[in-house]
């Protein structure tokens, strides 16, 4: 059996969709449905069960979840844990310590004692400014400099993980700007791509942020922009090569400017370009990342040989085959 946390999420429901046509349905889901629709993603997927955070973290927190689980199914074979909160403005510390640390400690312990693989989504916000580079080498760990409480949670596991002797055989996945269907229910935080959908359709136009830094004109602040069909491909890799442990990135390893993304999207809508360069939200002016591109030579050598997706041919896809009829994945 394969445990999916956050399985009703963006990633996670992606990574169900991709397991499913592996032939794989024994799969148990993992998520904290709330108020907001992000369960609309479950509906065309096949899995075995379903189970909410709260009651799982309890199990696994009293070292029963092994238990619980063998009773009348298979032994736990993987445990993708992409259950997390992803909002980089998250100001609540203890929350996101709760929820992105402790919460992921207690996975790895039971998943490292049941032998069973265990992979977690760590994140591109742990290198910060990107001063420090983007080596997803473990040594370098330590050095790297997070902006905002997401990040230093995410790297605070990283670090945790590094200390105990356990990164060589869990894979942590520092994903980069991730984008694809199945994301409608992040508000604020989905990708540019379906926000500037939404704004195309109502007005013609879309918005991106201003530049606050000269060597970057407007809209041309860089990003590794990855499709999650690809990030899903890069991390199901790693469910079939468990000799490979360790921090790996997840990206395109191509850096594109906000303007060229922005052009894919008028283009394939058919309308002419017409983006409104905003002002940037003064909270975030000193946290923001005006350059990011995932180094995935460490994935290629450990065997990953997937083309990428261009980002062109990934944009025409999310939008003419999912954005354009409000499509998930699997419908």
């Amino acid at each position: 059996m394969i445990i999916v946390t956050g399985g009703a999420g963006f990633i996670g429901s992606a990574i169900v969709w991709r397991l499913n046509q592996l032939g794989k349905d024994d799969i148990l889901v993992v998520d904290n449905l709330s108020t907001d629709e992000k369960w609309k993603n479950l509906v065309p997927l096949k899995f075995h069960d379903y189970m909410e955070k709260d009651e799982f973290i309890g199990h696994a927190t009293n070292q029963r979840l092994a238990a619980k689980l063998r009773s009348d199914r298979e032994p736990i074979e993987a445990i993708i844990h992409m259950g997390a909160c992803s909002a980089t403005t998250e100001r609540d510390a203890t929350y996101l310590i709760q929820n992105n640390f402790e919460y992921t400690k207690q996975l790895a312990l039971v998943a490292v004692n049941e032998g069973a693989r265990f992979i977690y989504a760590s994140s591109a916000a742990t290198y910060g400014d990107g001063s420090k580079g983007f080596d997803d080498d473990e040594k370098s760990i330590d050095q790297l400099r997070p902006l905002n409480m997401y990040g230093y949670s995410k790297q605070l596991f990283d670090q945790w993980a590094l200390r105990h002797g356990m990164l060589d055989r869990i894979v942590g996945l520092k994903y980069f700007n991730v984008f694809g269907p199945n994301e409608y229910h992040k508000a604020e935080m989905r990708s540019v791509v379906l926000k500037a959908f939404e704004q195309i359709k109502s007005s013609g136009k879309m918005q991106l942020f201003k530049s606050y830094k000269k060597e970057y004109k407007d809209g041309e602040q860089v990003r590794d922009f990855v499709y999650v069909k690809d990030a899903v491909e890069m991390t199901l890799f790693f469910l079939e090569n468990r000799n490979a442990g360790g921090l790996f990135n997840i990206g395109s390893g191509a850096a594109n400017t906000w303007n060229k993304l922005a052009s894919g999207i008028f283009g394939v809508l058919g309308k002419p370009l017409s983006i409104d360069y905003v002002e940037m939200p003064e909270t975030i002016r000193e946290k923001y990342q005006y350059y990011t591109c995932a180094d995935v030579s460490k994935i290629r050598q450990a065997g990953y040989s997937k083309e990428m997706t261009p980002l062109e041919v990934a944009v025409k896809d999310y939008v003419q085959n999912y954005l354009v009829g409000g499509k998930r994945l699997g419908e």
